[in-house]
């Protein structure tokens, strides 16, 4: 079998690697992967068709000719050439994870770093096993800096993406209720999410925190930090007057920041863009340029306005942090008609009937807005409450949204992206 040193020089007289036949290019390395339903192994010689110069398989049944390279496992070889890339660029890395909000940093931090340096990135929510190691193949000789989130949902899934990606710094954002089932509960993300804490720890890393956070600022006092805060004075950078109706502003330094996010809990993912490139020597006046110029896209956080209503589009993902972070700062919209489209909440295991409860509970709170809850676990539900109308699945909630006829209103839509309520807006 071929020596990751070997693979190493063909993969750098490649211009990319493609794990899709349907993204193949000129001068492209297709890597054969295999999942639970397919095999991709059967479509080398159409990679090979299609412009690959080299395609790497496990399945010596798929050999073609001297442009074949076969590996013991595609993924795994996969892998390792993206940990052995990234000890040869030998550049700085920061590493992103946590509950909530890691795209939205990730890009925050992008555009912020990118005012100064060539910053390689994760595109998109290329973020597992497969994503961080496809994300480290983009970087070259001219990324200056790169940036990798990091997802997971179970154990030991940070421990692994952090030893191929090997990063110098990193941020967790929070420890939300996400992803309990793969986790087992909720001492089960905090777990998880701090494996990247005892790798930076473990190799002498530094650590980007919000003091804000009593969990993360317990567990990291002592190390070496980087810190902003609303509240701590000792932080490296101190925000202030943080505020969002609908739009996050932020205040640091003598800078006034208008951004185009939703939401009060943006506020920390602006925080540590801000740190983060300040800690890089990012001048404020270009900080300031890039988290205004920033624009929200993907169903994150979207704002649409359309016929005689605003629709506030958050509908990539949802757990019960999220959730209740999203409620918190809508109910504190100026508006006298509000409306919030909530879908089910996924992945969360034996703790999904208790958390739906608990968020109809919260919604039961605000008998000025109209809430309309979708999906079966929402369905599952119980309270008598006349603001609050439940559906069983999104083909009976589109003809209630059509016969309410709803104008002048302020809409919150928030949801699992299994629940694909972004289709709502065909009815408004």
């Amino acid at each position: 079998m071929i020596k990751i040193e070997e693979l190493y020089q063909y993969f750098l007289n490649c211009q990319s690697i493609v794990i899709d036949t349907r993204k193949i290019t000129a001068n492209s390395m297709f890597f054969a992967l295999k999942g639970e339903k397919y095999d991709a192994n059967k479509f080398a010689k159409d990679a090979l068709k299609l412009g690959a110069t080299y395609v790497v398989i496990d399945n010596n049944d798929y050999f073609i000719d001297d442009r074949t390279i076969l590996v013991d496992d595609s993924l795994q070889t996969l892998q390792a050439l993206a940990a052995y890339h990234r000890v040869q660029l030998n550049l700085p890395i920061i590493a992103l994870t946590g509950s909530n909000g890691k795209t939205t940093s990730k890009e925050l931090i992008n555009v912020v770093l990118s005012q100064k340096f060539n910053v390689g990135a994760t595109v998109g929510n290329l973020n597992n096993h497969i994503g961080v190691p496809l994300t480290l193949l983009t970087f070259n000789k001219n990324t200056e800096i790169g940036i990798v989130e990091m997802g997971a949902n179970h154990q030991k899934e940070i421990e692994f993406l952090c030893q191929i990606a090997k990063p110098d710094y990193g941020y967790i954002t929070n420890f939300g209720k996400a992803h309990l089932e793969g986790f087992g509960g909720a001492s089960g993300v905090i777990k998880g999410k701090s494996e990247m804490y005892t790798f930076l720890i473990d190799n002498n890393k530094k650590i980007f925190i919000n003091l804000d956070d009593a969990v993360q600022n317990e567990k990291t006092v002592g190390l070496s930090r980087i810190s902003f805060s609303e509240m701590n004075s000792s932080a490296n950078v101190l925000l202030s007057k943080c505020t969002a109706n609908p739009f996050v502003n932020v205040s640091y330094d003598g800078v006034i920041i208008q951004s185009n996010l939703i939401g009060i809990y943006n506020c920390s993912n602006i925080g540590v863009a801000i740190t983060i490139g300040n800690y890089f020597g990012v001048s404020n006046n270009a900080i300031k340029k890039a988290i205004e110029s920033y624009m929200p896209d993907n169903n994150r956080s979207q704002l649409i306005n359309k016929n005689s209503n605003t629709i506030i589009l958050d509908a990539y993902n949802a757990n019960p942090s999220s959730m209740q972070a999203a409620l918190a700062n809508f109910v504190n919209i100026d508006n006298q008609s509000k409306i919030v489209i909530l879908g089910d909440m996924f992945e969360l295991g034996l703790d999904s009937e208790s958390e739906h409860q608990a968020l109809v509970g919260t919604v039961s709170k605000y008998p000025n807005i109209n809430f309309y809850l979708v999906g079966q676990a929402f369905y599952n539900c119980k309270i008598d409450s006349r603001n609050i109308n439940f559906f069983v699945n999104f083909e009976s909630l589109s003809p209630a949204i059509i016969a309410e006829k709803i104008v002048n209103s302020t809409i919150l839509i928030k949801g699992s992206r299994g629940m694909a309520l972004e289709r709502i807006l065909d009815f408004l």
